[in-house]
């Protein structure tokens, strides 16, 4: 696999990059050696985050963590990648363009969890036209993390979604 590993705030040192060979490299089993792995380290006051982003054809494996030791987020994010490929292997391979970047080995391995989705509830509701402001404080009205509405000058369906940090985004369709 090959790394390339940045750092926003911090220098990137030896150690660092040695506990992101060992603890990543763990992943080497999964990908085929020419899969570029994107490691991003990022210090911002006392909480210390690491992003890990691998491209496969026709699909973006990534997974973040922060904590206030980058050793342990460096730890904590390779768990989150390994639970994503063994759940989401079958889909992802399903893909066969995708397919090419992942080891024999994993493929033919017969480790099978079940990552069938399953949709529990539907829920059905009349849009009203709104403005992307007032669908904020309608989605904090509900406690909900996102929102769906019309937007009233554009007359198309938008979401806005409550991002880390208090903030908010809007989503608008592009056709």
């Amino acid at each position: 696999m090959r790394y390339i590993i940045s750092g926003k705030n911090i220098d990137v040192t030896e150690g660092l990059k040695t506990a992101v060979y060992e603890k990543i490299g763990k992943l080497e089993k999964y990908f085929t050696p020419d899969t570029e792995i994107h490691v991003t380290l990022t210090v911002e006051k006392e909480r210390h985050k690491i992003e890990v982003t691998i491209p496969v054809k026709g699909n973006i494996i990534r997974a973040e963590q922060v904590s206030n030791d980058m050793y342990v987020s460096i730890d904590l994010v390779e768990e989150i990648i390994e639970r994503q490929l063994r759940k989401y292997r079958s889909k992802l391979t399903n893909h066969k363009q995708a397919a090419s970047n992942f080891s024999k080995a994993f493929m033919e391995d017969e480790y099978q969890e079940d990552s069938a989705i399953h949709i529990v509830k539907t829920k059905r509701f009349a849009i009203k036209p709104m403005d992307a402001e007032e669908a904020c404080v309608q989605m904090e009205l509900l406690g909900h993390s996102f929102y769906v509405f019309r937007n009233a000058q554009t007359n198309e369906v938008n979401v806005v979604y409550k991002r880390k940090g208090n903030t908010y985004g809007l989503i608008e369709p592009e056709f």
